[in-house]
């Protein structure tokens, strides 16, 4: 009885480590980017998302936990505003804007405590089409080993992404009701 505790803890160790080892060669990198095309001009979209209060109407993040407490500071919009958030579904961070070029760029910083820690970079970007603006929404950050395991049984691009494509539709909406 005890060889076959020892050989099914050898094993699941030699597992472990395998998937360990599988799990350090992947990227240390990660990108998720989704974009929506709406139709409305850059200039109408743009102050949607470069002041954090009204980015949060849209935002499915901030609107997915109704438990969570946030707080406003620096300015209204642009460079140095600030949003730190603490929920229970919406985790434990700080969202800063470090770039607003208007009307085509706003770039903003994810600081996240928890659930675990995260220091991630956020860019919209704004693309004129004619009546229309294309609208990319893509977040990219370092993924440490915890990390790559994690995203061995999790998709981090379809959960993230996924977040991505609900938010630009509730944009679009609000974007184009302004007709």
């Amino acid at each position: 009885m005890i060889e076959i505790l020892i050989y099914v803890a050898l094993a699941i160790a030699v597992c472990v480590g395998a998937l360990v080892i599988y799990a350090a060669r992947q990227p240390d990198t990660f990108r998720v980017a989704r974009t929506a095309n709406i139709n409305a001009p850059a200039e109408r979209i743009y102050p949607l998302i470069n002041e954090l209060r009204t980015m949060n109407t849209w935002n499915p993040f901030a609107l997915s936990d109704p438990q969570m407490n946030g707080s406003y500071s620096g300015p209204a919009s642009g460079v140095g505003a600030q949003f730190a958030f603490e929920g229970k579904k919406s985790g434990a961070g700080r969202i800063e804007i470090t770039e607003a070029i208007s009307p085509s760029k706003v770039a903003l910083r994810l600081a996240m405590w928890r659930p675990m820690k995260a220091d991630n970079a956020i860019e919209f970007s704004l693309d004129p089409k004619g009546a229309s603006t294309d609208v990319t929404w893509a977040m990219t950050g370092q993924t440490p080993l915890t990390g790559k395991v994690l995203h061995l049984f999790m998709d981090v691009d379809k959960m993230c992404g996924g977040a991505f494509e609900e938010g630009l539709a509730k944009l679009k909406v609000i974007a184009e009701e302004g007709d």
